[in-house]
């Protein structure tokens, strides 16, 4: 078991504590705009009949496998640090374990991405842009909340892209917190997503 001597244990902290003060100032700015959003709900121009397209759905349900893979992944790793001897032969079996669910999350990542930009031609293909006379209050405030999220995710899967590169450089043997701070982050972004989904699709 490796232990961190005082220092490494106190840049941890202040890291992690930027990365809570990081997704703290992401939830109020999604709050602010959620808020918006329902006070908004109340203009005579509100568009009462729409519907989110299920290509949403189909995003949500891939961001959560998304989220699920990297789990699996962190709790594979944990196991491949313990068995990371050189005589032992469990350490090749576990490091492609760890890479396989990798890569999964990443994979589900863009399933998320495709499948959001396909909701966005479905609501196009209605007659609702973004800006213009063919927009509405409410389909603005869906393009702004799914698009602000979705620049978060591209910064999560780049994140998730030097997750991938520093473990297989084995950077991640004797100190974790990368990786860590990475899966927090990545879970949060999630999270994020399944609240804007229900709230749009209950409250638009």
């Amino acid at each position: 078991m490796t232990t961190l001597n005082p220092l490494d244990v106190k840049v941890s902290k202040a890291k992690k504590m930027m990365l809570w003060f990081g997704m703290i100032s992401i939830t109020m700015t999604f709050a602010g705009l959620t808020s918006a959003f329902i006070v908004s709900s109340s203009r005579p121009d509100w568009l009462d009949s729409f519907v989110l397209p299920n290509w949403f759905t189909i995003s949500t349900v891939s961001i959560v496998f998304s989220s699920i893979f990297f789990q699996l992944a962190k709790s594979r790793l944990d196991k491949y640090v313990r068995v990371s001897l050189p005589e032992n032969i469990n350490i090749y079996i576990e490091r492609n374990n760890v890479n396989i669910l990798l890569v999964l999350t990443i994979l589900t990542a863009i399933v998320f991405v495709v499948s959001q930009f396909l909701g966005f031609n479905e609501i196009i293909s209605q007659g609702y842009y973004f800006t213009g006379p063919e927009s509405s209050v409410t389909t603005s405030y869906v393009y702004i909340l799914v698009f602000l999220h979705l620049a978060h995710l591209f910064a999560g899967m780049i994140v998730l892209t030097v997750v991938i590169s520093k473990f297989n450089k084995q950077k991640y043997e004797k100190n974790k917190l990368g990786f860590e701070l990475a899966l927090i982050f990545w879970h949060f972004l999630g999270a994020l997503w399944i609240y804007l989904f229900f709230f749009i699709k209950y409250f638009s």
